[in-house]
């Protein structure tokens, strides 16, 4: 009978996660992992396979959990208008808190991995359609609500939008004031209105 695991792996990847994003995937090295997640490196590669593999397990990881309970507002059947002003304001005043300099993971890794490996990549791409989804579907509500304008393209709107989420992601990482983020914030809901 197998001898049972002294950890549990939604912990690694949560600790994971945390390396990650303050530091990156090429910032990071293995000696730092099996640090952050206080496991040996057999323990490590025996869980997760290689450095890269757990990046993708830590990667979707953050997209079940942590985007999930971000991207809930526009991704909820009945969004709309309002939705799309809670995701951003939720998106925006993470320069207020702990993620101050941190960013999205998924963000970080569009700009410093998703050219290089097909895994991030996959991800990233996951991750752009999903944005594009939610806003989509706030915004098909809010129009026939009346809250946008028939001339409005939704697809054009909802891409602009999630172009949106990834720069005020950069903009956090990049620990610009809260007051930049906050306008950002502000100036791209201004553009989902009838």
């Amino acid at each position: 009978m197998p001898s049972e695991k002294g950890y549990k792996r939604e912990v690694l990847l949560d600790r994971a996660i945390e390396l990650f994003r303050r530091q990156g995937y090429s910032g990071t090295s293995t000696a730092e992992l099996v640090a952050e997640l206080g496991v040996n490196r057999k323990s490590m590669y025996s869980e997760f396979g290689s450095k890269q593999e757990l990046f993708e397990a830590a990667l979707e990881r953050y997209s079940q959990v942590h985007l999930s309970r971000v991207l809930a507002p526009i991704e909820d059947p009945g969004a709309d208008a309002g939705s799309i002003r809670r995701a951003f304001g939720i998106y925006a005043s993470a320069i207020d808190g702990n993620f101050a300099g941190l960013g999205c993971l998924m963000a970080n890794t569009a700009v410093e991995r998703a050219a290089l490996d097909e895994g991030s990549a996959r991800f990233v791409d996951a991750y752009l359609d999903r944005l594009n989804v939610g806003f989509r579907n706030a915004l098909e509500n809010a129009h026939t609500a009346g809250d946008i304008a028939d001339d409005v393209d939704l697809d054009d709107q909802a891409a602009f939008l999630a172009m949106s989420v990834v720069g005020i992601s950069a903009l956090i990482r990049a620990n610009a004031s809260a007051e930049t983020v906050h306008a950002a914030g502000r100036a791209v809901t201004r553009q989902v209105s009838a």
